[in-house]
């Protein structure tokens, strides 16, 4: 008997490290499913307010105004580049009326 109680104990340790290590792992997945279960009930009410305060407004309409606001962000680029070259060419004349 002596010999089987000292094959066992090892068993039992090694048994009782793998159940404690189990133990953590299974506390890690609920910490990590209730972070995410957070996280999916945030996103859903954010989803839920982009949802309303878009109800109502016809889709065409948003592209459309989309597409408008783009337009003239480039015009206005484009001014603001023609303003530059301006001022840049400004600027070497009065250099040139310095010298």
């Amino acid at each position: 008997m002596n010999e089987t109680s000292t094959v066992v104990l090892p068993d039992l340790d090694r048994l009782a490290d793998r159940i404690e290590r189990a133990a953590g792992v299974i506390q890690q997945l609920r910490t990590d499913r209730d972070r995410l279960q957070n996280e999916r009930d945030e996103l859903a009410r954010r989803l839920q307010d982009v949802e309303d305060k878009l109800r109502g407004q016809d889709l065409g309409e948003l592209v459309a105004e989309a597409q408008t606001l783009k337009r003239d962000q480039r015009d206005w680029l484009i001014e603001r580049r023609e303003v530059t070259a301006r001022i840049e060419s400004l600027l070497k004349k009065l250099e040139k009326i310095e010298e």
